[in-house]
């Protein structure tokens, strides 16, 4: 069955978060001979921001900066971390729970004068 465009309805829709998250959003359609019902689900991230960190330690001593996580969304987070760069460690997940905080622990410890 190929509908043409004069087929087609236009079903105009606003959404406005509060915060990043994913939301979840069900659309109920009935008629007198058809009902269908359309999930959507919405992925809100937050503008990219770029941030700066500097690191003074002697070689070989061990600084650690905590990071702080707010998850403001409607669901649990498992995040997972990449990090690039020689002499930086920090757990590979950290979880964050609807509405916490939580503090990622990422240490630098430099092998040499650098």
């Amino acid at each position: 069955l190929f509908l043409d465009r004069s087929d087609a309805v236009e079903l105009p829709i606003k959404f406005v978060p509060r915060y990043a998250g994913c939301y979840h959003c069900q659309i109920l359609l009935k008629s007198s001979c058809d009902i269908r019902v359309y999930e959507i689900e919405c992925v809100v991230n937050t503008d990219h921001a770029e941030v700066e960190l500097e690191f003074l330690t002697p070689a070989y001593q061990a600084v650690i900066q905590d990071i702080p996580i707010s998850n403001m969304s409607s669901q649990d987070w498992k995040l997972e971390a990449i990090l690039e760069g020689q002499g930086f460690y920090g757990p590979p997940l950290i979880n964050v729970g609807l509405g916490e905080k939580a503090l990622y622990p990422l240490m630098f410890k430099p092998i040499a004068e650098c």
